[in-house]
């Protein structure tokens, strides 16, 4: 996988919105979208899977805590198309992110490391990230 894009030293509070527009490569088979408090703890990964993994067309959510994947969240629709830009927008409540995709779907996914702030924002895969807005 292709070494992705780290943001360091952000502000991603309770609150506020994250809006991302980007466009998958044309052969993309997945990318990822990493929200965290470090490096090394995800709270929020949601990746989208053209074929990966054992998946073709879906959107897997999911923690990494502690050295380890948690359990994984499958909902909402699948409106990524490789080469086609894409715009996800994430609310972030007290208890959960509220991601919602550009087919209407949403997706509901618990903060469950339960802080007010995070820091850190990583993309992997095969992605071009074209703005990263926090309001």
């Amino acid at each position: 996988m292709p070494e992705g894009m780290i943001v360091k030293n952000m502000s991603f509070k309770v609150g506020q919105t994250l809006t991302i527009v980007g466009v998958p490569m044309s052969d993309a088979t997945n990318f990822a979208v990493n929200i965290g408090p470090d490096e090394q703890e995800i709270t929020m990964h949601i990746n989208p899977r053209f074929n990966a993994h054992g998946d073709e067309n879906v959107v897997v959510c999911n923690s990494y805590q502690g050295g380890n994947w948690c359990e994984e969240h499958r909902e909402g629709g699948f409106p990524f198309h490789q080469g086609e830009e894409f715009k996800i927008v994430i609310e972030f409540t007290p208890t959960e992110f509220q991601v919602n995709l550009s087919d209407g779907s949403i997706i509901r996914f618990p903060n469950r490391m339960g802080a007010e702030k995070y820091s850190i924002i990583s993309f992997d895969g095969e992605v071009r990230i074209r703005t990263i807005d926090i309001k």
